[in-house]
């Protein structure tokens, strides 16, 4: 999450301490949209931004805005008057975080910065931006940015996937699954659409989204002024997601309100029927994988990492507890007369439960917390059978392991895709620009004194 309080000291007149002459919107991640509510001076997004209107805040339309807000275009240099006689030039560039998210560049008064806000800088876009005509003079050292406000959400040595790679891996793990799997994607805040049409295209699926999401993404096509019964996109993926027109015919795009498809993205609290399905296979991004299995987990991070569901374990305090359980659940008839789950099946669980109370570690139950009325509880029945089914689809044939070798294949598939940048990603970036100074815009007090940087 940013904790960027909004202020940059080459520019005092863009603040909050007095009315701030000018304000300018990144992207509209909640954790960006603050102050918004009460705002009175004029504001300046890019268009895509302007043109999404109800933003990510549900129960904020900021339509009280429409008098101030001047959506400016991408790499286009603006001078904007602050006050009489008073003059700052701003331009825009694509900070490839999620649709309408932006880079700043500020120029005026003897100074120049870049805000990055939420940014993704992986060797391409850097190889781009470094290019644009607008930023040329900085990159070949004509000019030198005074800082760069940069987006520090990771700052730990760890190389991440680039989102290619991301959905190259999640591609090859979807095809391994029978033709008539649903797929439940864990997404549930902006920048995932690209791995949305990938998905839409290799598995010949409509995507199922809520009305809302429908809505949101729909209001990025706009009605052409110039071309009657024709559309301008406000980004690339734009008629790919909602459709477009071919010449007098209607072409659809991969985002649907039909739910009788396999792939799902519905909103986790007005999730569908069949996505909750408990055969749905769930897809769930991470921050980036080891080659020894081990992930990092998108939660916490800024631009709606809390969305991510959480896992439920199961604790087995002790040599009782298992006994109790073993007696009651496994080694009785409920399971069986619940599920009809196979003898091998019920020997295996019991095998499982009793390494988990030696090894002293939780064991996981592939249940979804937000299935549950009561996310904080559920029926201890229901967790043995979780243990217990998914043995028993680890002893049927139709279940593959990623290596082709008879085990099951796992219902929650992760892939990485990252929406921030890895550390090296920004220390490519910032060698790119060499600035002055470079300020963070997210921090970690505590974690960075710990280590002493």
């Amino acid at each position: 999450m940013s904790t960027f309080n909004g202020l940059v000291s080459e520019f005092p007149d863009i603040r909050s301490a007095t009315p701030p002459l000018a304000c300018f919107l990144s992207h509209v991640h909640s954790d960006h949209l603050s102050g918004l509510e009460t705002l009175r001076s004029p504001l300046y997004p890019c268009r895509v931004n302007y043109a999404l209107g109800i933003l990510e805040a549900r129960q904020q339309t900021y339509k009280h805005l429409s008098k101030v807000i001047k959506p400016l275009p991408l790499e286009s240099p603006t001078v904007i008057e602050l006050q009489p006689g008073k003059y700052i030039q701003v331009t825009l560039f694509d900070a490839n975080h999620c649709p309408g998210s932006v880079m700043f560049l500020i120029e005026g008064q003897g100074k120049a910065i870049l805000y990055t806000g939420d940014i993704r800088s992986e060797p391409w876009f850097v190889n781009a931006i470094t290019r644009s005509p607008a930023l040329i003079e900085y990159t070949c050292g004509i000019k030198t940015l005074d800082t760069i406000y940069l987006d520090t959400s990771f700052t730990d040595d760890i190389p991440f996937q680039t989102k290619a790679e991301g959905i190259a891996e999640l591609l090859r793990k979807v095809q391994k699954y029978p033709k008539d799997t649903v797929f439940y994607l864990q997404s549930w805040t902006y920048g995932y659409e690209d791995v949305w049409v990938a998905l839409s295209k290799a598995l010949n699926s409509p995507i199922h989204v809520d009305n809302y999401k429908l809505r949101i993404y729909n209001s990025l096509n706009t009605p052409s002024e110039v071309r009657p019964h024709s559309c301008a996109y406000l980004t690339p993926t734009a008629a790919a997601l909602t459709g477009f027109m071919c010449g007098n015919t209607p072409q659809p795009g991969c985002l649907t309100s039909d739910q009788n498809v396999r792939l799902h993205s519905c909103e986790s609290g007005n999730r569908c029927a069949i996505a909750k399905q408990p055969s749905v296979v769930r897809i769930q991004p991470v921050i980036a994988s080891f080659p020894d299995g081990g992930v990092i987990q998108e939660a916490g991070i800024g631009g709606g990492g809390e969305d991510l569901e959480r896992e439920m374990e199961l604790g087995i305090p002790s040599w009782g507890d298992l006994q109790s359980l073993l007696e009651m659940y496994v080694q009785g008839t409920e399971i069986n007369a619940l599920n009809n789950v196979p003898e091998e099946a019920r020997g295996e669980c019991t095998r499982v439960l009793t390494e988990a109370l030696t090894s002293g570690r939780n064991l996981p139950l592939n249940i979804n917390l937000s299935s549950f009325e009561d996310a904080y509880s559920t029926d201890l029945r229901r967790a043995i059978l979780s243990i217990a089914g998914r043995q028993s689809k680890a002893a049927s044939p139709r279940n593959l392991s990623e290596d082709g070798i008879g085990t099951s294949l796992p219902n929650v598939i992760r892939f990485p895709y990252s929406r921030h940048s890895s550390y090296a990603e920004l220390c490519h970036l910032v060698d790119a620009f060499r600035p002055r100074d470079v300020w963070p815009c997210t921090f970690h007090l505590e974690a960075w004194q710990s280590r002493g940087d």
